[in-house]
C-alpha cells in the first residue's frame, strides 16, 4: 500500500480527477495550498501599491492505493496534470503500514477499495451503472 500526494495547479485539478477515476481511482482526499518552487516571484499592483506574490496557489490530491495501482495512479496525474512549464507540480509517494476504514473496521487493502469504485468509473467512462 502507499500513500500518492500530487501537488498540482489548480487548473489541472478537473482532469486529473477524471483521469484518476477513468483508471478506478476514486478515492481521494484534497487540500488547497500555497507554495514555492521553480516559478519566479508574481508583481501585482492593488491601488498604488505593488505586491510580490511569492507563493502561488496549489491543489494538494492525496490518494491511499495498493501496490497494483501504484504506476497506474502516478500515470494518470503526469498525463493529466502537466503543461510542460515550471510549476506543473510533484508526486510524492510514500509506503502506507496501515490503513483502517472506521466505518466497517476493514483493514489494509480491504479499507482502500471504495465501496462504489465501480460505478464511478463506468461514470467516468461514459457508461451507465451496471454496464461493463
Amino acid at each position: 500500500m502507499h500513500l500518492i500526494t500530487a501537488v498540482v495547479r489548480p487548473e489541472r485539478l478537473r482532469a486529473v480527477k477524471e483521469a484518476l477515476f477513468r483508471v478506478g481511482v476514486t478515492g481521494l482526499t484534497l487540500t488547497r495550498v500555497s507554495g514555492h518552487g521553480g516559478e519566479g516571484s508574481v508583481v501585482e499592483h492593488y491601488r498604488t501599491s505593488a505586491l510580490v506574490l511569492e507563493f502561488h496557489d496549489k491543489v494538494k490530491i492525496e490518494i491511499a492505493v495498493s501496490e497494483p495501482f501504484v504506476e497506474t495512479t502516478i500515470q494518470a496525474i503526469l498525463s493529466s496534470a502537466s503543461t510542460g512549464q515550471v510549476g506543473d507540480g510533484k508526486i510524492f509517494v510514500q509506503a502506507l503500514e496501515r490503513v483502517i476504514r472506521i466505518r466497517t473496521g476493514e483493514r489494509d487493502n480491504a479499507a482502500l477499495t471504495p465501496v462504489t469504485a465501480d460505478e464511478v468509473q463506468q461514470q467516468a467512462l461514459g457508461q451507465p451503472a451496471g454496464v461493463s
